[in-house]
C-alpha cells in the first residue's frame, strides 16, 4: 500500500493536470453509475416485470464532461484562486467562497447542462439550463459553502484532495439527480 501511495503522489507531482482530470472524470462516471444503479436496479418499483439496463452512452457523456470540461476548468480556477488569494485568514476564505460560488459555479452549471445537451444532440441546447439552473444553484450554495468553509478552515492541506474528492463525488451525484429530473 505504501508503494502505491508513493507512486500516486509521484504521479500527482509529475503530471498534476492529467492526474486530476482522470480522477475527476472517474468521479463523474462513478456518480452517474451510482445514480443509474439506484434508480434502475435497486429502487425500482417492486411490481415492474424487469429492471432497466444501465445506460452506458450516458455514462460516456458524463466521462467527457467530467474529464474534458470540468476537470481542466477546476484545475485552472483553483490554481488562479490560490495564487491570487493565498492563506487562511477569514477575510481571504470569504473572498474565495464568494468568488467560487458567484463566478465558478454559474459557469460550471452552464457547462454541465449545455455540454450534456450538446452531447445528447438535444433540440434546444439551453432549455434544461433555463429550467434547472436556479434550483441547482440554490442547492449548490447549500452544499458547497459549508463544505468549502470546512475545507479551508479545518482540513489540513495534506487531506484536502481526499476531502474534496469525497465532496466532489457527493456533488456529482446531486448533479446527476438534477439532470435526471423531468423538465
Amino acid at each position: 500500500m505504501s508503494r502505491l501511495l508513493k507512486a500516486a503522489s509521484k504521479l500527482f507531482q509529475k503530471h498534476p493536470f492529467l492526474t486530476n482530470s482522470g480522477i475527476y472524470g472517474c468521479l463523474y462516471v462513478g456518480a452517474e453509475y451510482c445514480q443509474q444503479l439506484l434508480s434502475k436496479k435497486i429502487l425500482v418499483h417492486r411490481f415492474e416485470a424487469e429492471k432497466n439496463e444501465i445506460d452506458y452512452p450516458t455514462i460516456g457523456r458524463y466521462a467527457v464532461v467530467g474529464t474534458l470540461a470540468y476537470a481542466p476548468s477546476l484545475y485552472m480556477w483553483y490554481k488562479w484562486l490560490d495564487g491570487r488569494y493565498p492563506g487562511t485568514l477569514h477575510r481571504t476564505i470569504v473572498k474565495k467562497l464568494i468568488l467560487d460560488q458567484c463566478i465558478l459555479t454559474p459557469y460550471l452549471l452552464c457547462v454541465f447542462y449545455v455540454g450534456l445537451a450538446l452531447l445528447e444532440s438535444a433540440d434546444n441546447k439551453f432549455e434544461e439550463l433555463r429550467l434547472k439552473f436556479l434550483p441547482t444553484f440554490k442547492v449548490s450554495c447549500m452544499f458547497w459553502l459549508p463544505a468549502q468553509t470546512f475545507n479551508f478552515l479545518i482540513i489540513p492541506p495534506r487531506f484536502r484532495v481526499i476531502y474534496m474528492g469525497v465532496c466532489g463525488f457527493m456533488w456529482a451525484n446531486v448533479l446527476c439527480w438534477f439532470k435526471r429530473q423531468p423538465q
